[in-house]
């Protein structure tokens, strides 16, 4: 079965993390439609913070995860920082003890990572929130697991699956969080949650495709 080792997969958290600082400002244009507008300016900085955290050498993709997670938790007020935090501490946890990822260990450690956004913000699909992207991503990459796909195949499901979940949050109407308020009128926009999540999900499927040990 295919793989790839949790050592060679550390950088991939710095990519993730540099990307989100990238799109910092596409992401606040994205939450100012119908949020504060700073979902890119506060996920940039705990992004950035972790960035310095994590060092010239990347630790494994477990130890990444979890500086992510507690810089995150660290960094970030409000909702975003306890429930990105709880995503990468609860994915590291699952990869306990392991030296290598394959197609099951990351479904565990995806399920996990849902589990801790859902369980926390009590967000559902069609709430337009990061749920939206997380909850199909994950569905995917299942569905391609139960038909015996190849663990890269499963990756190209779940990052098919993450860019139209995000897509999908535009004729969605918030019923959670700050954008709630706005009724119908926060439809039309992408939330920009999910924005980040497609983002982040992207990232790590390209980067651990680009890595897989056939």
């Amino acid at each position: 079965m295919d793989s790839v080792s949790l050592k060679e997969a550390g950088p991939v958290v710095v990519d993730m993390a540099n990307t989100i600082v990238e799109q910092a400002a596409w992401l606040s244009q994205i939450d100012g439609a119908i949020g504060d507008g700073d979902h890119g300016i506060n996920m940039s900085k705990g992004f950035r913070r972790a960035v310095e955290r994590l060092g010239a050498h990347p630790p494994d993709l477990a130890q990444g995860f979890a500086t992510l997670g507690e810089t995150l938790l660290d960094e970030i007020g409000g909702s975003t920082g306890p429930l990105y935090g709880s995503f990468f501490l609860d994915m590291a946890t699952s990869l306990k003890g392991r030296a290598d990822l394959d197609r099951d260990s990351f479904a565990a450690m995806l399920r996990a990572g849902v589990a801790a956004v859902v369980d926390l913000g009590g967000a559902r699909p069609g709430d337009k929130t990061l749920v939206d992207v997380l909850a199909p991503a994950a569905a995917a990459y299942e569905s391609a697991r139960a038909k015996g796909e190849p663990f890269r195949a499963c990756l190209e499901a779940l990052d098919q699956a993450s860019e139209a979940g995000l897509e999908s949050t535009r004729d969605m109407v918030a019923r959670i969080g700050r954008a709630s308020r706005l009724g119908e009128r926060s439809r039309g926009t992408l939330d920009a949650g999910a924005a980040s999540c497609r983002a982040l999900l992207g990232v790590l499927s390209a980067g651990l495709r680009q890595r897989l040990r056939d």
